[in-house]
């Protein structure tokens, strides 16, 4: 008997960039890691529509998408992300109730304790590159090591 196919996850997630080139992070409330703003698309929005409402849902700053930074999938367990490059517009930064600090970091200067695959998103997104990254990560996904953290 075959097993019934994994409901693909597809997630939204934006490189915020300030003017001093720093990024954005997020800190999370249900464990001790840093990240990007980001989460799942919604049905009925485009992917940057969704990297939008992400970053404002948890980090209080409306932002523009300036470009596609990559996408990323991890086939055995049917996750993909959509990573977009940002910069802020409007808004102010404020917690809510996913994220209990968020700040600007150098980006040669993440926390510690920032998940392995945002910290290499960060670095493809700030990197000259002539076209979007289409990549399989080595590593894990920030839910797997979410999952291991637990």
């Amino acid at each position: 008997m075959r097993a019934a196919p994994m409901r693909p996850r597809v997630g939204v997630f934006a490189t915020v960039v300030d003017d001093a080139g720093h990024v954005l992070l997020g800190r999370r409330r249900d464990g001790d890691f840093w990240g990007q703003p980001g989460g799942a698309w919604e049905s009925g929005e485009t992917p940057w529509d969704g990297a939008i409402r992400e970053v404002r849902e948890e980090t209080g700053l409306e932002v523009a998408v300036e470009r596609l930074a990559g996408v990323y999938s991890w086939p055995a367990t049917d996750e993909l992300i959509f990573s977009f490059v940002c910069r802020v517009v409007g808004g102010a930064l404020a917690t809510s109730d996913e994220t209990s600090a968020v700040r600007f970091f150098p980006p040669d200067a993440l926390p510690a304790n920032t998940f392995i695959e945002h910290a290499g998103r960060i670095r493809d997104a700030l990197a000259p590159a002539p076209a979007p990254y289409l990549r399989v990560p080595a590593g894990p996904s920030a839910t797997a090591e979410m999952r291991a953290a637990q």
